[in-house]
């Protein structure tokens, strides 16, 4: 099954293989344990345990624990029980034991660190298996005789009391599972987490068998990650006015928000098959992974240069007169402007709206010129009370460059489908540029 059957057999031949496996290993233990049971020293241990029910059980839960199998420890319990080593009660007891050990396991190693629903079902299943111990073990004088009337041969009636003993206790608890599951709801409530704003929101992993639908989910996330990068223009400009270092603190961390956006994009969208795809999906998919790239390549801009610009400023404790704060904060919403036109451009494609954004490099250079000139007229008459500030040159460069990148993230592809976008703006040597 295992090597020539389908998807499913395959499975089902896996799971008897691992079933006959762990049969192999519990036939084994008993071989290595059966020449040892006659030992003085294990009788001696096995009657010290064997004077009290709830040592018993104590040792029984201990070794499933250890074992990490409840039927390794009833099979040598069965095993103990046959030979004499141990009475019938306390063979038991221990199984008993054995039954609470094995339920710890997942809730000291596993459950302890998941989810609150992982850790309610490994709780309710230790008080399950307490409760039935703690109704079972004093009844045990009165199960042991009535049992091995049924059963004489010690080994097979340990069997029969492991098995008799869980299916009551499904059977008592199984009217009760309601109220249960409410009470434990109430003893472990989910925990309640920030939310990470750099994990995404939209990218369903069950879509990317179909690649329209996971590529505008893609896109979506895309947005979010405009959202972000306005609200990082918006924080730096914010500092820049107001002086206050908080905001540059809070800027800088949507910057990691960023990254976090544009890898988990570029992983979803790289592992959609390039086979099932058409054309324009593969068009629009070289689109969502130019624009997120640039988007996060803007945020460089500002966490690397811009923010580094402010707080060298603060540190020297420069302050910008009002001419040149009025002219950066001109820049910077011209710039959040551009950014809600390249969203617009990037989600409908539209090569006029493109051309029109492409137009807003110029504007930006226009600034960056009359920056220079006012830059220059200051430091040939530095005297005169009525010469304006010129902005920092070197913000405003920051700033065209974070205008720049929104431009090539979104415009330029859209101008180059439709064959709007020229190769160069080099002249060449025919004299056409």
């Amino acid at each position: 099954m295992f090597r020539t059957g389908g998807t499913r057999t395959r499975d089902v031949g896996r799971v008897a293989i691992g079933l006959g496996l762990m049969l192999i290993a519990l036939s084994q233990l008993l071989e290595i344990v059966t020449p040892y049971e006659d030992v003085p020293s294990l009788r001696i241990l096995m009657g010290g345990i064997a004077t009290d029910p709830l040592i018993s059980l104590a040792f029984g839960a201990l070794l499933a624990w250890a074992a990490h199998s409840s039927v390794a420890i009833v099979l040598l319990v069965m095993s103990f029980a046959e030979k004499g080593v141990v009475p019938f009660y306390a063979a038991m007891a221990l199984v008993i034991g054995a039954n609470i050990g094995t339920a710890l396991n997942p809730l000291l190693e596993g459950a302890r660190t998941g989810e609150a629903a992982g850790r309610r079902v490994a709780v309710g299943n230790v008080i399950t298996r307490l409760v039935g111990a703690a109704v079972a073990l004093p009844l045990l004088s009165w199960i042991g005789p009535q049992l091995v009337q049924i059963e004489p041969n010690l080994s097979r009636a340990v069997a029969d009391f492991h098995t008799a003993f869980n299916v009551v206790l499904g059977l008592a608890f199984l009217p009760l599972l309601g109220p249960f599951a409410r009470l434990l709801e109430r003893m472990l409530p989910d925990r309640i987490e920030a939310a990470d704003p750099a994990r995404p929101l939209y990218l369903d992993e069950a879509a990317s068998e179909t690649p329209s639908i996971a590529l505008g989910l893609a896109a979506r996330e895309v947005l979010r990650m405009v959202d972000v990068l306005d609200s990082m223009i918006e924080g730096v400009a914010d500092a820049l006015r107001l002086r206050d270092r908080e905001a540059l603190s809070r800027t800088r961390r949507l910057d990691d928000v960023l990254d976090g956006l544009n890898r988990e994009i570029k992983q979803y969208v790289t592992r959609l098959d390039p086979e099932s795809m058409t054309d324009d999906e593969h068009r629009r998919l070289e689109v969502i992974l130019t624009f997120s790239l640039n988007l996060e390549s803007a945020g460089d801009v500002i966490e690397r240069d811009i923010t580094a610009f402010a707080a060298k400023n603060f540190k020297r404790g420069v302050e910008l007169l009002p001419d040149a704060m009025q002219d950066v904060e001109a820049a910077f919403a011209a710039v959040r402007t551009n950014l809600r036109s390249a969203a617009s451009v990037f989600m409908t494609g539209d090569a006029r709206a493109a051309k029109v954004l492409t137009q807003q490099k110029a504007e930006f250079r226009r600034r960056e010129t009359d920056a220079i000139r006012t830059h220059f007229a200051d430091l040939r008459d530095r005297n005169r009370s009525t010469a304006k500030q010129a902005p920092p040159l070197d913000l405003l460069r920051d700033i065209k460059r974070l205008n720049d990148h929104l431009v090539a993230g979104a415009a330029y592809p859209v101008l180059e489908a439709s064959g709007d976008l020229m190769p160069s703006r080099i002249v060449d040597d025919g004299g056409n540029g």
